[in-house]
């Protein structure tokens, strides 16, 4: 018969309390930042970097995936996702955004947007709806078609006048190479953190992420909730 590997801990101990004393003893280089209770009674919520599992308190079996709860129809994994996003997103000062804000802001949104894919520029288009309706667009880039791609993209990025670069783009026009010192690559590390697979992607202002295109006036009503 096989030894018995298993770490032994307390049983006494809460069980956050146990989880993080047995994910320290057997695992020492993995550094949670959070450790919580779910509805499922013996079952943690673990957040590790950008990644939320699920685990018993004895660190000895792991579920990767969302969890749901069907009664109340809600992923109840996405609160802790909503808030990695949040800080992920918060480590992007907007002077590393492109920015188009209206005279007042009621609501902000952040867009990973590549240039050329046409539901980003159905979005785009979408602009001066947005200022009407208050909203503040925030773009970052995603360029996922290769060194062309991401040529254009500094190019809008290090023009005069960026927002009127990214018009023309947008429009399919051609905008002036240029280069400069630009975020763009810490945008592309920021979407993947954020989980984004595919653009358009809107970054609500609670953390929810809304993968592909949202038309504007159903947008704003899910802002308006």
């Amino acid at each position: 018969m096989a030894a018995d590997t298993s770490v032994k801990i307390n049983n006494d101990l809460a069980g956050v309390d146990r989880l993080k004393l047995a994910l320290h003893k057997s695992m020492p280089s993995v550094k949670p930042s959070k450790i919580s209770e779910t509805p499922i009674a013996g079952l943690y919520e673990v957040i590790i970097g950008s990644q939320v599992v699920y685990m018993s308190a004895d660190a000895r079996y792991m579920i990767e995936g969302d969890l749901y709860d069907f009664r109340t129809q809600t992923n109840v994994s996405e609160n802790a996702k909503s808030g990695i996003r949040l800080s992920a997103i918060n480590t992007l000062d907007e002077k590393e955004m492109l920015i188009y804000k209206p005279e007042k802001v009621d609501h902000t949104i952040t867009v990973v947007t590549d240039i050329d894919c046409p539901y980003c520029r159905r979005l785009h288009n979408e602009i001066p709806q947005y200022m009407e309706n208050n909203i503040q667009v925030r773009y970052i880039f995603m360029p996922l078609k290769g060194s062309s791609d991401m040529k254009k993209t500094i190019s809008v990025w290090c023009a005069d006048d960026p927002q009127n670069a990214l018009n023309i783009a947008k429009a399919g026009g051609e905008v002036e190479e240029k280069t400069c010192d630009n975020p763009i690559k810490k945008h592309l590390k920021l979407a993947r953190t954020l989980g984004v697979r595919g653009t358009p992607a809107i970054l609500l202002e609670d953390g929810t992420l809304l993968p592909g295109y949202v038309p504007v006036n159903k947008l704003v009503g899910e802002l308006e909730r």
